[in-house]
């Protein structure tokens, strides 16, 4: 059984609603990467790595990478996470308006198809 379209409006309006951003929104990636700093005295070298935080995201086909200060990692993922939700809520959205005007169309040749056949 397909959605009513009341029902349709009524769930898409809800994701409307939802759609103003709480905050800062990131389409990046938080990485960790360990790795050796290469002076020959440092822990690093005998075996135990400096970690640091990363953003990876695409530009123009090449991936482009940002260090990220430790005490912004919180709040980086947080703007990550708030990009998310904005994603799924337009790709909701989106399904929702395309199930709307699929819907209004089909009624519409069903309406028409009665009033023809009389």
């Amino acid at each position: 059984m397909r959605d009513h379209p009341t029902r349709q409006r009524r769930q898409l309006d809800a994701r409307v609603k939802h759609l103003p951003a709480r905050g800062p929104a990131l389409a990046a990636s938080l990485v960790q990467i360990a790795r050796r700093c290469g002076r020959p005295g440092c822990h690093c070298a005998q075996g135990e790595l400096h970690v640091g935080h990363y953003l990876t995201r695409s530009v123009g086909g090449k991936t482009q990478t940002t260090y990220v200060p430790v005490e912004l990692v919180d709040e980086v993922r947080a703007w990550i996470d708030e990009y998310q939700r904005l994603r799924q809520l337009i790709q909701e959205s989106t399904q929702l308006a395309l199930a709307r005007v699929r819907g209004h169309v089909r009624a519409r040749k069903q309406r028409a198809g009665r009033s023809s056949g009389r």
